[in-house]
């Protein structure tokens, strides 16, 4: 069982969260890999072969980077065959706002997925909402279609402080998700 995980990171906090994201993944699966997108435009035989392929990008200007963009348009090449039909999805994404558009990032990138025919997964993290330090837990941003974070721009720290351990049970959820439809479809 394959994850793969392609990111972006314009500034290098989507791809602490790609880190973390492996962390998380690699609790339950031994096989999960780190892709930039232009290491991914150069293996997509590796994608070709993974169960679970995750998508991350920041969000610059409410959507996707250029340079993620160019790994979407990529794929074009097969997409018409359809190589990566019934395999899972996934998607996150960084900046350094509150808001700042993000799920407009996460539509685009489920809306990719499913062009390719994928099956998405979403964050299955309840935010909790008991006091008025939400931001302090677990999926505090409240985000169900992927993982959102937030970060500052003049330092490698993401906030809120849970956005990293939110990072890891998503990518725990995503491989738990991989590795039980494999294990029943074999």
């Amino acid at each position: 069982m394959k994850i793969i995980i392609i990111y972006h990171s314009g500034y290098g906090h989507t791809k602490i969260v790609a880190e973390h994201i492996q962390k998380g993944a690699s609790r339950e699966l031994e096989h999960v890999t780190l892709l930039s997108t232009l290491e991914a435009q150069d293996n997509f035989e590796l994608l070709h072969d993974a169960d679970t392929i995750i998508f991350g990008s920041p969000t610059y200007m409410g959507t996707v980077s250029s340079d993620f963009k160019k790994f979407m348009e990529a794929t074009g090449k097969f997409w018409y065959s359809q190589k990566w039909k019934d395999k899972f999805a996934a998607g996150f994404t960084n900046s350094s706002t509150l808001n700042g558009d993000k799920l407009n990032t996460l539509q685009q990138l489920s809306l990719f997925a499913s062009q390719h025919s994928m099956l998405w997964i979403s964050t299955g993290i309840l935010p909790k909402f008991e006091n008025d330090k939400q931001l302090d837990e677990p999926n505090g941003l409240a985000s169900y279609l992927g993982l959102m974070t937030l970060s500052d721009n003049s330092t490698d720290k993401l906030n809120p402080p849970k956005g990293l351990e939110t990072a890891e049970l998503f990518g725990e959820r995503i491989a738990k998700i991989t590795k039980q439809y494999k294990q029943f479809n074999n």
